[in-house]
């Protein structure tokens, strides 16, 4: 039984999912004062947090049980996420769950800075004066617009302001450039082309790359008139350049929704009236903070089974130093050996992960989440991803990561473990960025998410199978939620089924006797 507890305020539909887990002990102590979260944070293997919970040494110090902390949000400027590295906590953000609220908000501030909204809107409502010919305005109407970052924020900005007639062109070098064509931009590998726009929207993580990106010399090159949004992170910015432009009128308006401090209640930007501001409003929707509280839950369970931990930010290896396409392989793998493991549950001699594309280039680092997933269920909490490799090294199991020749996916990745049964293999990939998928087992194609309970059932590829597997489930009231199939040249198929409920022991015998079964096998991602 792991213990999940939840130090603040989320919405009831994480608490929802929380409560219909198996295993999980789940503790509200979101009214709990914060000198008494101390007394009971002891007995949390997992504790989601948000911004009114300092998770600094005296909580990581009575918190001598934990395993992993979510912030339920993006910022993590209350975790001491090198004192969670010390003691071993793995800390992850929500980064992704208040993505369309942040993209409308970057378009209200786009449109403000074409026709200045709040300035005309203060004229008529608290000065009282109506004076129409001060307010004019741009239109958004075959004006170019440059993305800087054309990630899940940056892609959906450009697509809306296409649909405004705007001509987009995008700035990424970490992404495929047909991801920008595809959708009638114009990519461009020359940071010159996005400074001779007349909009200028940027969504970057912010990096040692990213920091001041646009700075004095940058808006120099700029045209006259240019107008500058920022809803992505505060000093990507450069703020006392911008400010600077603001008043020679080299930047005509600009939104900003982040500052490189905050709250920025005395910034310099505040005094000037060609300026939108709000004071860090991108995830403030409702439709967003349940997206944060579905994911915060979902990433605590998969943390207090040890299946994965999505969005990590002290990982062996430094995923704000990454390209953004990168970061969903190291939880695909993750899953994937987890996978692996619940199918081959036998002492493992070797361990092998292969890369096929351009994901080749950073494979030996994911080697040690391959290793932590597949020996997870073996080793329990002793193995973590500080001693992974020593453990294997110690047991005599054989590890390697290699590249190997593309077979028709741009990246794909594949775990091979080796038992004294044989070798239990799965592979994966990601499309569009984010959305994982299941890709082949042992050699049999298939096509699903690693999420959920399901049952992987080889047989011979004879007919009547899909019918008698559906008559035990049905026998046993177990709902199907997708039914994958692969087949080979050998006369066997493999079946991925994705059930509602818990496959029970006994269940999983039935299968396991039809005459037509190889080997039927339950796991739970």
């Amino acid at each position: 039984m792991k213990t999940i507890i939840v130090c603040d305020a989320i919405h009831q539909v994480g608490f929802e999912i929380l409560n219909r887990e198996e295993n999980i002990k789940v503790v509200d102590a979101t009214s709990v004062p914060k000198d008494k979260l101390l007394e009971i944070i002891g007995e949390a293997d997992v504790a989601i947090t948000r911004s009114s919970t300092e998770v600094d040494e005296k909580f990581l110090n009575a918190a001598k049980n934990l395993k992993a902390l979510v912030r339920a949000g993006v910022g993590v400027d209350n975790v001491d996420i090198d004192g969670c590295s010390k003691r071993g906590i793995i800390a992850m953000n929500v980064p992704t769950a208040n993505t369309i609220a942040a993209v409308e908000l970057t378009m209200a501030h786009m449109l403000a800075a074409a026709r200045s909204f709040p300035y005309a809107h203060n004229a008529l409502k608290v000065d009282r004066i109506w004076k129409r010919e001060k307010w004019y305005g741009v239109e958004l109407f075959n004006k170019t617009l440059g993305v800087i970052g054309f990630g899940n924020i940056g892609s959906r900005v450009a697509t809306r302001a296409a649909a405004f007639g705007m001509q987009i062109i995008a700035y990424d070098p970490y992404i495929d450039p047909s991801k920008v064509t595809d959708m009638g931009g114009t990519y461009t590998r020359n940071f010159d082309d996005i400074l001779a726009c007349d909009f200028i929207t940027i969504h970057t993580p912010k990096t040692q790359e990213t920091t001041n990106i646009i700075g004095e010399h940058e808006i120099l090159k700029m045209k006259d008139g240019v107008r500058l949004i920022n809803c992505a992170r505060g000093g990507l910015y450069n703020e006392e350049a911008l400010e600077k432009a603001l008043k020679s009128g080299k930047v005509a308006f600009a939104g900003i929704d982040v500052f490189s401090k905050e709250p920025a209640t005395n910034h310099p930007l505040l005094d000037l009236d060609n300026v939108s501001v709000t004071p860090h409003l991108g995830a403030n929707t409702l439709e967003s903070q349940s997206n944060i509280a579905i994911a915060a839950a979902e990433q605590a369970i998969s943390a207090a089974r040890g299946i994965s931990y999505p969005n990590a930010l002290n990982l062996p290896i430094k995923t704000e130093d990454l390209p953004p396409f990168v970061e969903p392989y190291i939880d695909l793998i993750s899953k994937m050996s987890f996978l692996v493991a619940q199918m081959t549950q036998a002492p493992v001699k070797a361990i092998k992960v292969e890369a096929e594309g351009y994901i080749g280039n950073y494979i030996k680092s994911m080697l040690t989440f391959a290793l932590v997933g597949v020996l997870k269920e073996s080793l329990g909490d002793g193995i973590n991803y500080v001693n992974a490799k020593f453990l294997a090294d110690e047991k005599g199991i054989l590890t390697d990561a290699v590249c190997v020749p593309e077979s028709g996916y741009k990246n794909k990745i594949t775990v091979k473990v080796t038992t004294d049964s044989g070798i239990t293999s799965v592979s994966g990939t990601v499309f569009d960025e984010s959305d994982q998928r299941i890709v082949g087992i042992n050699g049999f194609k298939t096509d699903f998410k690693p999420k959920g309970k399901m049952i992987i059932f080889k047989n011979s590829d004879v007919p009547g199978v899909i019918a008698k597997i559906s008559s035990i489930l049905a026998d046993e009231k177990i709902n199907i939620a997708d039914f994958r199939l692969g087949r080979d040249q050998h006369g066997f198929a493999l079946a991925v089924v994705l059930v509602d409920e818990k496959i029970s022991k006994e269940t999983l015998s039935k299968l396991n006797n039809l005459d037509v079964c190889v080997w039927a096998k339950y796991a739970l991602l």
